[in-house]
């Protein structure tokens, strides 16, 4: 939902290589194995990039990156501007917004350097590259700026169906910003020249129209353009614009009146969805659908709808469609007067919603620094060209002699200059990066504290039932200890081991006093480790979790989990064993379970392993394995985690 119209753009505007057919690819490689040329070898490389970008975007990288090094070598300006155009791209296509704009900054000034004239047409979609770049940030107002820059150019040149695309990006930017006036001028702008050229796109820019129209409640304008769009698509099919289409159609049905066609419609969303998994377009389908069920009272098949589209959400981390279907379940049951589940959805839209406004402060955070970057480099390179333009306009005044030790002395404050900014952007660089790995793994650590919460407090609730008020005494005030220990952890990316093993002692106790001593445990840390040795906090509390619920719990006798922290081949080794029932006996019993509880920690986890190896660059790993005898017979669960050893740099190392 919130990111149809994104998509729309990027897909809009880049050449019509989605169509490509593979018979083209490969002629295209016959034709490159014959070539001795790099003059035709760089040409034929982009070319081929440009087809491979949405089929095989790693080859399309490959392709470009090949394309410029030969026309770099060759000096080959044209060729290795579109090099850099089709690696940008294929960053956006792999979300890598910065690096995207980095390379489209390069075309630009590439292209700048030469004339205004020469390459007037690639300077334009290198604009319009930035400025979709700078809308799927959400920088609006610049991506805005960068669209008027390639409108100009493309109003006064021959590319139509560039323009066309143009007009539509537009559009999409001040849909975006709710200004359904302005989007709409632009959207029918663009429809006229398609209509004239025959573009086969003409059904996205239609259903924008229609889209439009309904945003400012203009039923009948809307139906007619959904219409139209039908009928292009029809034409030149395209499953995940039809089923965005229809999705709008089931809207557009809903407002008038229509339930059975809203419902008809939105079964032919879900069809084309299908047909090329789009579970992005599927979640969107489903919550309408829930939406539309709970208005008809249907709460049975809107709990349904809803729970599918949340199911989806899930499995592709949509975190702003998991905020609008834990905020239409609880709705749902406070209709049903089920207030109880109201209740347990209303605490999960908070912590979806919680997350969310995390996710957002820190991609905008990051957006800010690239937008700093990006501007900071405008600024110098155009001072670069004024102070070349200055230097050279008062040499042609001077004596020969003294152009020739002008020149020279410009040479060399270029080149000193050159080198020193060089390395200051290459540090900043990495200081970026690092502190985008960092901000990432925070984010995750995020999720993963009210997911910890949220167990001990079923805990609790659990224990209360079981044991009695005096017994729930003793249990919330460790438990009180031990959400003082998280939330003093929680400010840190790093803890050191021992407060680390502080917490999980506190935290088997508190499960033994649960289970009655159903299990004992022990924790042990070799001696090689020093005070300083450290690890991102609640990292293992959730494998000595499994190992009680899953492992020795369900066992009938007496468990035993044992926690050793050693140091390997310059690894932190965290080793958790358990004697409990084994893995693939604990998945048996929870596919025989009536409730089917999807734990979100391990996903999690391994996110987190993500980011440290991205932070650090060394590896992580994981391994889960059944134990057993001689005789091949379970004996438990062994979990290892190995990670590069990092120190905190605020505990004091201690020698012995």
């Amino acid at each position: 939902m919130t990111n149809v119209f994104k998509l729309i753009a990027f897909f809009l505007f880049f050449t019509l290589t989605v169509f490509a057919q593979q018979q083209q690819i490969d002629s295209l490689k016959a034709v490159l194995s014959t070539q001795q040329n790099d003059l035709d070898k760089a040409q034929t490389l982009n070319t081929l990039a440009g087809y491979s970008l949405y089929n095989n975007p790693e080859a399309s990288q490959g392709y470009a990156q090949e394309a410029l090094t030969i026309s770099k070598k060759i000096n080959f300006t044209e060729a290795q501007g579109t090099a850099y155009i089709n690696l940008g791209n294929y960053n956006i296509i792999t979300g890598k917004y910065p690096e995207a704009l980095e390379y489209f900054r390069l075309a630009k000034d590439l292209y700048e350097s030469v004339s205004e004239t020469e390459f007037k047409e690639q300077l334009a979609r290198v604009y319009g590259s930035i400025g979709i770049v700078f809308s799927e940030q959400s920088s609006y107002d610049k991506a805005l700026q960068y669209h008027l820059k390639a409108l100009r150019i493309y109003e006064n040149g021959q590319d139509k169906q560039r323009l066309a695309r143009v007009y539509n990006n537009i559009g999409i930017v001040f849909k975006a910003q709710k200004d359904h006036f302005k989007a709409l001028n632009y959207f029918i702008k663009a429809y006229t020249l398609q209509d004239s050229l025959d573009d086969p796109t003409i059904a996205t820019t239609t259903t924008n129209i229609g889209n439009s129209y309904l945003s400012q409640k203009q039923l009948k304008e809307a139906k007619d353009y959904y219409d139209r769009a039908l009928q292009q698509f029809q034409l030149h099919p395209d499953s995940r614009g039809m089923g965005e289409l229809y999705n709008n159609l089931g809207v557009y049905y809903q407002q008038a009146g229509e339930n059975e066609k809203a419902l008809q419609s939105w079964e032919k969303a879900i069809h084309s969805f299908e047909q090329i998994d789009d579970k992005f377009g599927l979640s969107d389908t489903y919550y309408y659908l829930g939406g539309f069920y709970t208005t008809q009272k249907k709460y049975a098949e809107a709990i349904t709808a809803t729970q599918k589209a949340q199911d989806l959400a899930k499995e592709i981390a949509t975190l702003e469609m998991l905020v609008l279907t834990e905020q239409q379940l609880q709705d749902i049951y406070e209709q049903t007067g089920d207030y109880r589940q109201a209740l347990i959805h209303g605490k999960e839209y908070d912590r979806f919603k919680d997350s969310l406004v995390s996710y957002q402060n820190i991609r905008k955070t990051i957006q800010s620094e690239m937008d700093f970057e990006f501007e900071k480099k405008e600024a110098l390179h155009k001072e670069q060209q004024q102070q070349q333009a200055a230097i050279l306009g008062e040499q042609s005044k001077r004596h020969r002699q003294q152009l020739i030790f002008g020149a020279v002395f410009v040479f060399l404050s270029v080149g000193l200059g050159f080198l020193f900014y060089n390395r200051n952007q290459l540090k900043k660089t990495l200081t970026l990066q690092k502190n985008l790995a960092e901000y990432e793994q925070k984010a995750l650590h995020l999720q993963m504290n009210p997911h910890f919460v949220f167990n001990c407090l079923g805990s609790i609730s659990s224990f209360i039932v079981q044991n009695g008020n005096d017994s729930a005494i003793k249990y919330l005030a460790k438990f009180s200890k031990l959400m003082r220990l998280t939330l003093e952890y929680s400010k840190e990316s790093l803890i050191p081991v021992d407060k680390e093993i502080e917490a999980l002692q506190n935290y088997l106790e508190l499960e033994q006093l649960r289970f009655n001593r159903a299990f004992d445990f022990s924790i042990t840390k070799d001696p090689q480790i020093e005070d300083d040795v450290a690890l991102p906090p609640l990292l293992i509390q959730p494998f000595v979790e499994n190992a009680i619920i899953h492992g020795v719990i369900p066992k009938k006798e007496q468990g035993m989990l044992s926690v050793d922290f050693s140091i390997t081949n310059n690894q932190l080794v965290c080793t958790v064993t358990d004697n409990g029932i084994g893995i693939k006996t604990s998945q048996r019993l929870k596919e025989q379970s009536v409730s089917v509880h999807k734990s979100m920690a391990l996903d999690i986890i391994r996110n987190r392993l993500k980011m440290i190896e991205n932070s650090t660059a060394k590896s992580s790993k994981l391994s889960i394995e059944e134990t057993s005898d001689s005789q091949g017979n379970t004996t438990g669960t062994r979990v290892v985690l190995q990670l590069p050893l990092q120190y905190d740099s605020k505990q004091p190392i201690k020698k012995s």
